[in-house]
């Protein structure tokens, strides 16, 4: 195709949103539902992603040092810690720091660890935290060649339970798309079918004079394309206002850095709006193809 026909079939594309203003008003309304759709289960599904990663990293990994470790062991195994990539944060403890927190757990009952000789009982021990749960039985295993390191504790029913739990959330996310997205093309093409055709003849002729298929299709596919990319801004648009709304009303007394905390609506937006344009384009170009395809078969 040409230069001159592309700019031709974009030109008659407007030209057919104007002329059928009823058509393309349901059709963006339509779209616009869809996709307002998608990008609710996107952000929940996003958020859904974002509270078990941090959840995953928080069973924590219990180190056990020996009783009675040596200075040197205890630092040297602190400072591979401290360098592993796989490993987000730690907390190390003494002996005394595990008598204070046992006390603490146990409440009323601490009375019963009065004086208690922690420093032949209680262990050093470091309490860490690793980025991905996958990772947990290799970190174990190198965890436990750590000078002066006697046993090495992992919640593995926790950290199993999690990666599974994210493998059937994104599992879910893209069988949903792929439901919504069949869901809207049909709809759609249904609905772009009125304005097909209302233009059959027109379309006929055009035909018989002996243009080609694409050139027919083509103003139409731009059609689409358009109103998809209009329906995909206004979903947008709601989408992130309304999120907006709900994170600052259920945020109010949750702290950012806790595990069920939302994601900022900063760090879903453009992906909701990059999302939006590619389907709502895609499900308009693509239904109105489909429409048209009947109609040119003469």
């Amino acid at each position: 195709m040409s230069i001159r026909a592309f700019f031709n079939s974009v030109k008659e594309g407007f030209k057919g949103i104007i002329r059928h203003p009823l058509v393309t008003v349901a059709s963006i309304t339509t779209i616009l539902l869809m996709l307002i759709i998608m990008s609710a289960f996107f952000i929940f599904s996003a958020n859904a992603r974002f509270i078990m990663k941090k959840l995953g990293q928080e069973p924590p990994i219990e180190i056990y040092m020996e009783l009675g470790v040596s200075e040197k062991d205890l630092l040297a195994t602190e400072k591979l810690i401290s360098e592993d990539p796989d490993i987000i944060r730690y907390e190390a403890r003494t002996p005394e720091g595990n008598y204070v927190y046992f006390k603490d757990n146990l409440g009323e009952s601490s009375s019963i660890l009065d004086n208690f000789d922690y420093n032949n009982y209680l262990p050093y021990t470091f309490n860490i935290q690793i980025s991905n749960p996958k990772h947990a039985d290799s970190m174990v295993t190198r965890l436990e060649a750590y000078p002066g390191v006697s046993k090495v504790d992992k919640e593995s029913n926790v950290m199993d339970f999690l990666t599974e739990a994210r493998k059937i959330v994104n599992v879910a996310t893209v069988a949903s798309f792929a439901v919504l997205f069949i869901i809207s093309l049909f709809i759609i093409s249904n609905m772009v079918r009125i304005s097909v055709y209302a233009r059959a003849s027109e379309i006929e002729i055009m035909k018989f004079v002996g243009a080609t298929n694409f050139y027919i299709r083509m103003p139409y596919i731009i059609e689409g394309g358009i109103v998809g990319l209009i329906s995909a801004l206004c979903a947008w648009a709601i989408s992130v206002l309304v999120y907006r709304q709900i994170f600052y009303s259920s945020m109010k007394n949750i702290n950012l850095d806790s595990f069920y905390a939302l994601l900022p609506a900063g760090n879903v937006m453009w992906w909701v709006l990059v999302l939006a344009i590619l389907i709502g384009v895609l499900i308009g170009a693509i239904g109105s193809g489909i429409s048209v395809r009947k109609y040119i078969k003469v």
